[in-house]
């Protein structure tokens, strides 16, 4: 997987980079891969085959939605691989496990990404029309995602990990969603991550407990 760069992913990337609201802070990035394999990719790929062909020969799931009916297909093995290479390309110090990391992945719509984008990122959205003007934030994030993997032909999924083992997951997250845009022609991927950061917990003033048991967190938040 080679990191590729994109001026219009970078000057999204400027203006996500830190929403400031006070309260809370709104951070976004997106970051695009060729997955032709390089440096360790090979191995690492290997390894991964090599862990979902174990689990296919110890599993005797005969469910149509099970994990193991998934990856009997060499497409989807191949697919799942190039989502989780780049995972560990994002996060090279977490260890991901292939088979665990397939119950996470959820296959999207663009119109279901659409419907969560503009419900969380709505105060993000003012803020990029106040400075930019012109198109949306999810307009021109749409054009800079056609521009390097071709939406039209992308396959799009949410990566939903348990929060005790979510390396996206920052101190005093109070939400956060990853989506991954992948063009199986194009060999590319886009990993983009957007989440909402409690400024008084991530800076230690408040405990993550304070929130549990009620939504005051969202008081006052336009949603």
């Amino acid at each position: 997987m080679k990191f590729l760069e994109y001026t219009p992913l970078e000057r999204l990337n400027d203006f996500l980079s830190c929403v400031n609201f006070g309260e809370r802070t709104i951070k976004g990035c997106l970051e695009a891969y060729s997955c032709k394999h390089t440096g360790t990719d090979k191995k690492l790929s290997l390894s991964l085959e090599h862990e979902i062909l174990d689990y296919l020969g110890k599993s005797s799931d005969t469910d149509s939605s099970s994990p193991a009916e998934y990856l009997l297909s060499r497409s989807s093995r191949k697919t799942l691989i190039y989502l989780v290479l780049t995972l560990y390309h994002l996060y090279p110090d977490y260890d991901f496990s292939l088979v665990k990391a397939h119950q996470f992945f959820t296959e999207e719509s663009w119109d279901g990404f659409k419907q969560i984008f503009e419900t969380y990122m709505l105060e993000a959205s003012k803020e990029w029309i106040e400075a930019n003007g012109g198109n949306s934030l999810l307009e021109a994030l749409f054009k800079a995602l056609d521009e390097v993997v071709k939406l039209s032909e992308c396959d799009i999924y949410s990566y939903n990990p348990d929060c005790d083992v979510d390396p996206f997951l920052e101190k005093g997250s109070i939400w956060s969603f990853n989506f991954f845009f992948y063009n199986r022609k194009l060999k590319r991927v886009v990993s983009f991550r957007f989440c909402c950061i409690s400024n008084l917990m991530a800076d230690g003033f408040l405990d993550d407990t304070c929130y549990e048991d009620d939504g005051e967190i969202f008081d006052g938040m336009d949603m």
